[in-house]
């Protein structure tokens, strides 16, 4: 009986960690058509750029974050969810 009730919890647990990788969906919007939206390894512009992403670009949202009054969000990209930063919340919009 243990043995099954295990399992069960375990997977209960596995699923719940799942379903909070992905996040809400949401698309970059106003970058601009000539600028790309800095994917950053942190909370804000003090941290490196790991790659710039065109308006229309579709992520995951997970959670956001206030840093020296600026909102951030962190996002992995739909296409590729190993790729994983933050983003500026003011060029995010909810598809």
């Amino acid at each position: 009986m243990f043995h099954r009730t295990g399992c069960a919890i375990l997977l209960v647990a596995l699923t719940t960690a799942c379903a909070g990788l992905t996040g809400e969906r949401v698309v970059v919007d106003g970058a601009g058509p000539d600028e790309l939206l800095k994917l950053r390894s942190g909370p804000s512009l003090g941290f490196g750029i790991i790659m710039g992403l065109p308006d229309g670009t579709e992520l995951y949202q997970r959670d956001c974050v206030t840093e020296v009054g600026q909102r951030w969000c962190e996002v992995s990209l739909v296409e590729t969810p190993q790729v994983t930063g933050y983003v500026s919340a003011d060029y995010i919009t909810p598809l």
